[in-house]
This record gives C-alpha cells, sequence and structure tokens, in this order.
C-alpha cells in the first residue's frame, strides 16, 4: 500500500502506548475500517467477512445498520449453522519474541496482532480460540463464542514471554489433537527454529482440512542487522554468546535470512498457506487488512 495510505494508519509505537490489550484490539479495527473506507478498497472489507449481499426477500431484522450507514451498501449477518467459522490462534511465547529494537518486543506487537484478530472474530460472531508456546505449550483455550470468553482470551494474551526456545512440533501436534472440526489456524511466530521439520508439521494441519495462515514476524533490526559497531551479542534462547562485526557479518546473515525465509515462504506455497512475513513497524491495520484478503482469495479458489 502506498506511503500516503499508510500515514492514515496508527503509528504501532503509539498503539502500544496503550496499556490494555483488548481495547489497543479495537482502535486497530475501528482504524482499519476507517481506513479501508477512504482507501481505493472501500467496499472490498465486507465481501470476506461472514456478511452476504442482501436479496430481495431477506429479513430486514438483520440487516447490518451501522455497515450500511458506513458503507452505503446492504449486507446481513449470516447464522452460526451458515458460517461456522472456528479460529485457533497459535502465538510464539518464546524468548527470542522478547527481542525489539523499535520500543517495544515482537511479542508485544504478535500479542497485539492476535488480540486484533480475535476482537474482530468475535464481533463478528466467530469462534476463537489460543494456544500460547514456546518450547512447551503453554495456555490452550478451545475455540469459543459466549460471554467472558473474549477476555479470558486476552487475560492469556498478556502473560509475558518466559520460555526459552522454539519448539514448533508440539504446538501444531497439539492443536491437531484437539480440534477435531476443520477450521482456520493462524500461527504467529518468528520462525526462529530449524526450518526443516516446519514442513511436515504444517501439512499435519492442512491434511486435516484446516484453513492455515501464517505471520512471520520479524524486528526490522533482525532484518537488515542494524547495528553499527562490533558487539557482545546474546542468543536469547540458548545463552550462547557470539561476538560480531555487523558490518562484516551483514551479507552473510542476509543471504542466511533470505534463505531461511524463501524456505518458509515455499512451503507454505506448496501447502496452499498464506504467508505474510511482518516487521514490528508495519502498521496493524495492514496486517489485518493481509489476513482478511488472503481469507478472500482463499474462499475464490474453493468456489473456481
Amino acid at each position: 500500500m502506498p506511503v500516503a495510505a499508510n500515514e492514515r494508519f496508527i503509528s504501532p509505537k503509539a498503539l502500544m502506548a496503550i496499556r490494555n490489550l483488548e481495547l489497543r484490539a479495537r482502535v486497530v479495527v475501528e482504524g482499519f475500517w476507517t481506513g479501508l473506507h477512504r482507501s481505493p478498497y472501500h467496499g472490498f472489507s465486507v465481501e470476506f467477512t461472514e456478511y452476504r449481499q442482501y436479496s430481495p426477500g431477506d429479513d430486514t431484522r438483520y440487516l447490518d445498520w451501522r455497515l450500511l450507514a458506513r458503507s452505503d451498501r446492504s449486507y446481513v449477518k449470516k447464522f452460526e449453522d451458515e458460517t461456522n467459522l472456528r479460529c485457533h490462534l497459535l502465538v510464539d511465547n518464546s524468548r527470542s519474541m522478547g527481542f525489539g529494537s523499535v520500543g517495544y518486543t515482537k511479542a508485544e506487537y504478535g500479542r497485539t496482532l492476535a488480540a486484533t484478530l480475535a476482537w474482530f472474530l468475535h464481533q463478528q460472531g466467530d469462534a476463537t480460540g489460543l494456544l500460547t508456546f514456546d518450547e512447551a505449550i503453554r495456555d490452550y483455550l478451545p475455540a469459543r463464542h459466549k460471554p467472558g470468553h473474549l477476555r479470558h482470551l486476552m487475560l492469556a494474551l498478556e502473560k509475558p514471554a518466559g520460555g526459552a526456545a522454539t519448539d514448533l512440533a508440539a504446538p501444531l501436534q497439539r492443536i491437531v489433537q484437539v480440534v477435531r472440526k476443520r477450521g482456520l489456524m493462524v500461527l504467529l511466530s518468528d520462525l526462529l527454529a530449524p526450518i526443516d521439520a516446519l514442513e511436515r508439521n504444517l501439512a499435519t494441519l492442512t491434511a486435516s482440512g484446516h484453513e492455515v495462515v501464517l505471520f512471520h514476524l520479524l524486528d526490522p533490526a533482525e532484518v537488515n542487522l542494524r547495528f553499527d559497531r562490533a558487539a557482545l551479542f546474546l542468543d536469547s534462547e540458548s545463552n550462547r554468546e557470539l561476538y560480531i562485526d555487523p558490518i562484516a557479518a551483514r551479507t552473510e546473515y542476509q543471504r542466511k535470512l533470505n534463505a531461511h525465509t524463501t524456505a518458509a515462504r515455499g512451503i507454505c506455497e506448496k501447502l496452499g498457506i498464506a504467508y505474510h512475513q511482518m516487521t514490528t513497524d508495519r502498521p496493524l491495520e495492514l496486517a489485518l487488512f493481509d489476513f482478511l484478503r488472503s481469507r478472500m482469495q482463499k474462499r475464490g479458489r474453493r468456489a473456481r
């Protein structure tokens, strides 16, 4: 999206100043609707939510009047038996997610994105669940849509990253075991783990009939090794210390990082998974846009 359009959105740094996670999520979603209304994508939003266009003969009691006032388009909300969307958010809470060079960490950004998706889906009447992990499963909440559930989910998200290494196998295997009905799985992680097992574990999800969306979260300093002088670096997950001259190491570092992300993207393309690499200075409204656009594209492919 052009820079001019980005300026309409909320700075993630300003957003993180809001201490209440649920309020942050609400601000992002409302900002998303406002930005979309003003953008060239106006009218795109409701195509992929749990609405359908009003048809003559539909009961007008189920018209979304607020959406009509905002977009001048008539839509009715689908019922639970029409949508039956069940989404589980799989959130990486390992120690590496505690890194941040922009005034907040990847963990804070990831939690806010997960909260935004949960709040948005809850407002649509969809069931949302949560699984947090590091080297082990930390919290699991089954997908629900009932009073109080969203608050429990937000409280679980607010727990600080306290684990050590990232183990992607355990949460993906666990979610397959406990979620029998097909649904939507959204994985939020920095993917700082061996890539060789990623395909096998993601394939288990897709083979079970689940739709999968992957948000690969990186700090800007991790993308370009934005350090000016040699220093002692600490691997937050293994506690290994390395003395590195960033200027000398930058080319090889970026080659390896590009190979890692290219491999992850290739695995997702092979398995039909929507892959979004995001740096933590990107507005959250755009992340929500990416999420909804990928769902619309997936539905379009199924329809064809």
